[in-house]
């Protein structure tokens, strides 16, 4: 139980938009299984962020179970770990409204990804697409988190959570844990197969840009063989023009464990086409499991509801004593 108190608490969380590609999965969940051994864990469905852009209800609905179910198949233990659907916790809306009111229009007008999503949904652009970092900020704050596992793409916005953390501590006294930044070195950021400028995800138009985890071993093989690469056919990571083929290895690495130096060594003399099959057959083998878990998960549903319902109850639990200590420092009436 000792050992327990010490640990430190990872917050993280994932859209239930789209597919969970294997970048979120490199990236996110297969170091949130590592993380699961050393640090006390909590992983949230954040269906509230979802929203500021239009979900069909049924098609949201149907997301949020599968989401849920790849978070377990991929390894993440719901005994003993926080997995819960952010809406069904009540905390984190209360708790965003409050931290709107510490939170500067200039902070909020400066955050790239509200730009980019505003330049996308032009015909809607809400107040929940300007505000959502703000309810980040309570995801994470709620659980005095000491660390957020996030891609690059995420850093400006735990960057205002931990203002927004140091802002209200300033005023009322320490109340919020200020959160750190957890980047792993490798397999941190994947890359579209199709334009490996940029960072593969789930709503890329194009299906061949990215590989989702359920995706059967034939789609696999075929996206990974149309993948883009330069025309020298050399495996080599380091080389300047070659962010195809560094993708690549970087997705081999992170699917065998095996370390650039040794992929190079492995393929020295090989083509492209023959480190492509190696590549597919490497995150087909990495998957099976994963999948295999997923369809008998997905047949089980009294488990897969007495697993949300637990977490919620435990997260509002854990939760509700940060948002009290809050709404006392701020002058509501709590007793």
């Amino acid at each position: 139980m000792e050992e327990q108190q010490k640990r430190k608490i990872i917050f993280s969380g994932v859209q239930p938009t789209g597919c969970i590609t294997l970048g979120n999965y490199i990236g996110a969940l297969k170091n949130w299984v590592e993380l699961q051994k050393d640090y006390k864990c909590c992983f949230s469905v954040v269906d509230l962020h979802s929203i500021t852009v239009r979900q069909d209800p049924k098609e949201l609905r149907k997301r949020c179970i599968e989401f849920l179910v790849q978070y377990i198949a991929c390894g993440i233990d719901p005994h003993e770990n926080l997995i819960f659907f952010q809406s069904h916790v009540h905390t984190h809306a209360e708790l965003a409204w409050v931290l709107n009111c510490y939170t500067y229009m200039g902070e909020l007008s400066r955050m790239t990804q509200y730009k980019d999503k505003a330049a996308k949904h032009a015909d809607n652009i809400n107040a929940g697409l300007f505000t959502y970092p703000v309810l980040m900020a309570a995801d994470i704050l709620l659980y005095q988190t000491d660390l957020v596992p996030v891609g690059e793409d995420q850093r400006q916005h735990l960057e205002l959570a931990r203002d927004i953390a140091v802002r209200f501590n300033n005023i009322y006294g320490q109340t919020f844990k200020v959160p750190e930044a957890y980047i792993p070195k490798v397999g941190a950021r994947i890359m579209s197969l199709q334009d490996p400028a940029k960072k593969m995800s789930k709503s890329d138009e194009n299906p061949n840009a990215y590989i989702s985890i359920l995706d059967g071993p034939d789609v696999i093989m075929r996206k990974v063989k149309r993948a883009v690469t330069d025309s020298d056919n050399q495996i080599k990571y380091q080389e300047e023009g070659k962010d195809g083929i560094r993708n690549l290895i970087s997705i081999y690495s992170s699917v065998t464990g095996e370390t650039v130096e040794q992929i190079e060594q492995r393929f020295a003399g090989s083509g492209y086409g023959d480190f492509k099959k190696a590549v597919a057959e490497a995150i087909i083998e990495h998957l099976r499991p994963i999948q295999e878990r997923y369809n008998d998960l997905m047949k089980n549903k009294d488990y897969i509801e007495q697993v949300y319902k637990s977490g919620a109850e435990r997260a509002l639990s854990i939760s509700g004593r940060t948002l009290k200590k809050v709404y006392k420092k701020i002058g509501f009436i709590c007793d």
